[in-house]
């Protein structure tokens, strides 16, 4: 959910950064899909040029019809998909933070969204209509563990971060916190 947690003013404010997709495991795929879409594309270049762009292998070989043709195409997909991934790198998707406030009774959940309409997206309520902190477990092929906020007339609200599950101590320790922070019940385990 967090990459660091904040309490302070006399333990009144509760601040919670979440990560978004400025994680390394992003920046390792971006890299490699970008390495290896630009080798695509100049394999198909050097096979239609007949000029060897590449330092590992020789592509002059591959006739460019259909190899080159399809390799460069591989490639050019390939670095729109890289293009895509790094755009969300930079736009850190996902991101931001969930704020309780016990000296205003409010709380703020607020993330980074892709550019246009909704690119902030921010949900603000009281804290006094919060029921419950939820933990929801789920394993087996594609595991999930999150922690919820329970908020009267609404739906669910998600407190923790897209993606890589956090470990079972990592969440009952920050549902556990959060809970006790709000005085509210801890739902789930």
């Amino acid at each position: 959910m967090t990459a660091s947690t904040t309490i302070n003013k006399g333990d009144r404010l509760l601040h919670q950064n979440v990560l978004g997709s400025r994680r390394f495991s992003n920046y390792w795929w971006a890299t490699i899909v970008t390495m290896g879409a630009t080798g695509f594309v100049l394999a198909g270049l050097s096979s239609y040029l007949k000029v060897n762009l590449l330092l590992v292998t020789d592509a002059t070989q591959l006739i460019f019809v259909p190899q080159g043709l399809v390799m460069g195409l591989y490639g050019i997909a390939g670095l729109l998909l890289a293009s895509y991934l790094w755009l969300v790198i930079l736009w850190d998707v996902g991101g931001g933070y969930n704020e309780f406030n016990q000296e205003t009774g409010t709380f703020k959940i607020f993330r980074w969204g892709f550019p246009g309409k909704n690119r902030q997206i921010q949900i603000d309520g009281r804290i006094q209509e919060v029921q419950s902190v939820r933990i929801t477990l789920k394993e087996g092929l594609n595991p999930q563990r999150a922690l919820y906020l329970r908020v009267k007339g609404r739906r669910d609200i998600p407190l923790t971060r897209v993606g890589q599950p956090l470990s079972l101590t990592e969440l009952e320790t920050q549902g556990a916190e959060l809970a006790r922070f709000l005085e509210v019940p801890l739902e789930g385990l």
